[in-house]
């Protein structure tokens, strides 16, 4: 989330009076992420985020608002859309698609323990079995063909041992064939930033909120499971930690079980999750957008967590 567009209060103030949800109290700018232009609005009816949409097109952005209000109905805790006096979830500010969504409660844990993964990886389960009645398809925006011509959008700006690697990469997950995996409506972006947390009276930690479904689409559903083990399971030198891996996904299996087909399709998907944000990292970091506050991350982190991929993982438990 970053703020590429800005939007004045009076303005703001002046296209909420097509929603329900009372006048503006306060807006401020999100600074985390790097995708679209974010906010924190209150009103007098209570806490939204605003989004301001830079890059995706139009036409996709129903996917990501129906995919959201469709789990927030499961009972999931995502970010209900909020639709306008016109039952619309999608307007238009600042000459931008905008969509308002319920902000949740809690805070993100950045040094997670195996309990913390146990429950994201129960929840990511059930996020997957939910979303396996979601009516709409839309493929992963940053599935394999665009991983293969971002490559080849950066590759010019890399040194010779990362042009390697990257060639390499790319031949390697041209031969992977992910037709036979379970697939449907994935997260694709459940990093630890992505996750609010919450305590009971007693202590324990319980998710508050999924955030920032803008990533989501169509793929299998192993390499959501992927994207979710290379972050919270990673040490700080990328290699795997065994009881948070074990945590989380023992969770998700006891849930939506393992097929044998993606048992043996773990490895390459840890490598094509990891391909996947050295990538997009690289390619703002190399060609970046202007942006008032915008979020570059460091691409090297997922090079050398591809790396260690690339050289061998655990199986599923």
């Amino acid at each position: 989330m970053s703020v590429f567009t800005s939007v004045p209060e009076s303005v703001l103030a002046d296209w909420l009076k097509n929603y329900a949800i009372g006048r503006l109290v306060e807006l401020k700018g999100i600074s985390a992420g790097v995708q679209n232009s974010n906010f924190f609005v209150t009103t007098t009816l209570g806490r939204y985020v605003l989004t301001l949409f830079e890059g995706i097109p139009r036409a996709e952005l129903p996917y990501y608002l129906h995919l959201m209000a469709h789990l927030a109905r499961h009972g999931l805790p995502v970010p209900a859309p909020i639709a306008n006096r016109d039952n619309e979830y999608l307007g238009t500010l600042q000459e931008r698609p905008a969509a308002l969504v319920v902000r949740l409660s809690g805070t993100s844990v950045m040094e997670p323990g195996t309990q913390h993964c146990e429950k994201v990886g129960a929840m990511l389960a059930g996020l997957h079995l939910a979303g396996q009645s979601y009516g709409r398809r839309q493929d992963n925006p940053r599935g394999p063909a665009w991983r293969a011509a971002t490559a080849q959008a950066v590759r010019s700006f890399l040194p010779a041992d990362e042009q390697a690697l990257l060639d390499a990469e790319v031949a390697f997950q041209a031969r992977v064939n992910a037709a036979e995996l379970p697939a449907g409506a994935i997260h694709a972006d459940l990093f630890r930033d992505n996750v609010l947390w919450d305590a009971d009276e007693a202590g324990n930690a319980h998710i508050g909120g999924v955030i920032d479904f803008y990533f989501a689409g169509y793929d299998a559903l192993l390499f959501d499971v992927a994207v979710t083990v290379n972050d919270w399971c990673a040490n700080a030198d990328g290699t795997l930690d065994f009881a948070r891996c074990t945590a989380l996904l023992q969770a998700y299996d006891a849930e939506r079980p393992f097929t044998a087909a993606e048992r043996t399709a773990w490895p390459a998907m840890l490598r094509a999750a990891a391909f996947r944000f050295w990538m997009s990292r690289a390619a703002d970091f190399h060609l970046p957008r202007a942006g008032e506050m915008v979020l570059v991350k460091n691409p090297d982190e997922y090079r050398d967590i591809l790396r260690l991929r690339a050289a061998g993982v655990p199986p599923l438990p």
